[in-house]
């Protein structure tokens, strides 16, 4: 699982709709659509239902949204405290006073 599925699924959720993901994602329809099926056959499940009109979360869909959230934030927080820490990158030397 990347967390490229992660975030097209939850696009997918947020949308309800696979055209309108892929168009706030700016990426390709068939890409959105590949990973979520990806996605649904790694965890042996059917996240949405899908219909003429768009699509609904199913039982598991409901559920794995709430964890998909949660990871999407984990990650933003993690990188935001990283750069807060204004850490050198590899490779330079940091310099010492005195």
């Amino acid at each position: 699982m990347s967390l490229a599925q992660i975030e097209y699924f939850v696009a997918v959720a947020n949308e309800r709709h696979v055209g309108r993901a892929a168009f706030a994602l700016r990426v390709a329809q068939p890409a959105v659509s590949r990973q979520i099926r990806r996605l649904e056959d790694e965890l042996g499940a059917a996240l949405f239902v899908r219909t003429p009109r768009g699509m609904t979360l199913s039982a598991a869909g409901e559920v794995f949204l709430e964890h998909a959230r949660e990871i999407l934030n984990g990650v933003r927080t993690a990188a935001d405290e990283v750069r807060r820490l204004g850490t050198p990158r590899a490779g330079r030397v940091p310099t010492t006073n005195g």
